[in-house]
């Protein structure tokens, strides 16, 4: 049997079963998890930043390293947060995110678009679109 490296070699369709790119959500959209520490860390090579990172235990018992999203963040330790998938390119080992705005973990602030992926409620006043029998009469 040949390994997947050699089947891809060869162009032939094996089909990669059990296989998961999240393995600790085990099969699930979301799993919620406690902080157990908060850091930065750097990216691979031709980037450079300071990316931050949360290692968090899930209610399943598996640890695992996310990325924060977003610029500044109110995360600690011990605090409650919903995880994802999604992984950041140029992290190694870092393969789950945190989701914005739910449980302990903070949204962003001032927030204008994109906001449901920060966890951002709308501005009050603030609309892309007017509902038509809300517009001014001319």
């Amino acid at each position: 049997m040949a390994t997947l490296k050699q089947a891809g070699k060869r162009k032939k369709n094996y089909p990669r079963t059990g296989f998961s790119r999240t393995p600790a959500l085990q099969s699930r959209p979301q799993v919620k998890g406690t902080v157990t520490k908060v850091t930065t860390m750097s990216p691979k090579k031709p980037n450079s930043a300071s990316r931050q990172i949360a290692k968090v235990k899930l209610t399943n018992g598996i640890n695992i390293t996310a990325r924060v999203p977003g610029k500044g963040y109110v995360c600690s330790k011990y605090n409650r947060v919903l995880v994802t998938g999604g992984r950041a390119n140029d992290l190694p080992g870092v393969g789950y995110t945190l989701i914005r705005g739910v449980y302990d973990f903070s949204p962003v602030i001032f927030k204008r678009k994109r906001r449901s992926v920060y966890g951002v409620s709308r501005p009050d006043g603030y609309s892309k679109h007017t509902r038509r029998c809300f517009r001014s009469k001319k």
